[in-house]
């Protein structure tokens, strides 16, 4: 098997040494390229490079969820093919690993090395849905190009959070859950929207949902980890189906105090619940639109300010080792 590994050198929880370790270990099956990306998107060309190659049948992600995310845009350039694609797997190399673990690996890196050289010898695979986000034809958005997702996006309140964190990253602070949890903090206290939401719901054949404060769309569960500990936004979100989305409609502090704690303490079988709080499951098509602009993320990258997202769940989009 030839295969590609993308390694991101500047993944928060592995290190040179061990990612040398890896290496060794995955050569010692296959016939391996290694690459180490240089640049923002330097990911995404190396994926779509693998799959415009003849002969490449496997590509693995050594990094964060970033580096996942941008090595399936990669290869998804022109859309799903499950015959002809190269395969995905992932080593978790980031601070949380949100794709890797929902997928059930190990958050060790040298662990999940070890599960993946198994599955591989023992030829286990899956082919999972995606999520597809796009500017809305007809809007001012409609020039923005689509992007896939993994795990889940959002447009307002958590992306502004994800916003701040990156602003922190890039004066040298630590990605920590601690800064997390000060910068929901910071933007719940900044945040304009809050009492008077902006954002509508569209699907097709239903009524609009007007006035949400924030959405979070899952194409899977949990949502997020808070260290060893799973957070579910759509606990019935699955690689499975197409996409939950998860919204509110108030943001006051009592709301908030009592919808941060149902997430705190969610669980497989129940997340965040009550008048406020918008539940739905396995969407093929909708949109989201905001009277203001507001900011998306995607994956937990922060994609700057949109006022209408379209966005569809893909089912069987990509094959991954598991």
């Amino acid at each position: 098997m030839r295969a590609l590994l993308v390694v991101n050198p500047a993944a928060t929880t592995t290190s040179a040494r061990t990612r040398d370790v890896l290496i060794h270990a995955l050569a010692s099956e296959m016939k391996l390229e290694v690459v180490t990306t240089e640049y923002r998107g330097h990911a995404r060309d190396l994926g779509r490079q693998a799959a415009e190659s003849d002969d490449i049948e496997l590509v693995v992600a050594l990094g964060g969820d970033g580096t996942v995310n941008e090595v399936v845009n990669g290869l998804l350039h022109n859309g799903p093919d499950l015959d002809r694609l190269p395969r995905l797997a992932v080593v978790p190399g980031g601070s949380t690993n949100v794709f890797a673990r929902a997928l059930g690996l190990p958050n060790d890196a040298v662990e999940a090395t070890g599960a993946l050289l198994d599955a591989l010898r023992e030829d286990r695979e899956r082919a999972i849905g995606l999520g597809l986000a796009a500017g809305t034809p007809g809007t001012e958005d409609e020039s923005v190009p689509s992007r896939w997702f993994t795990f889940c996006a959002g447009l307002g309140f958590d992306a502004g959070v994800i916003g701040r964190v990156e602003q922190q990253r890039e004066r040298g602070k630590r990605s920590t859950h601690a800064l997390y949890l000060r910068q929901v903090a910071r933007q719940f206290l900044d945040e304009p929207h809050r009492r008077h939401g902006t954002i509508t719901l569209d699907q097709p054949g239903q009524d609009p949902v007007t006035d949400l404060v924030m959405s979070i769309i899952c194409n899977t569960s949990p949502w997020t980890f808070l260290g060893n500990r799973p957070v579910y936004a759509s606990p019935k979100a699955s690689f499975d189906t197409g996409l939950d989305v998860l919204a509110l409609n108030r943001m006051s502090t009592g709301a908030v105090a009592r919808y941060a704690t149902q997430l705190l303490t969610s669980s497989p079988e129940r997340g965040p619940h009550g008048k406020h709080a918008l539940s739905l499951h396995d969407l093929t098509d909708f949109t989201l639109h905001s009277k203001a602009p507001l900011p998306l993320q995607m994956d937990g990258d922060h994609l700057g300010l949109r006022t209408s997202v379209t966005f569809t769940g893909v089912r069987r989009a990509l094959r991954v080792i598991v």
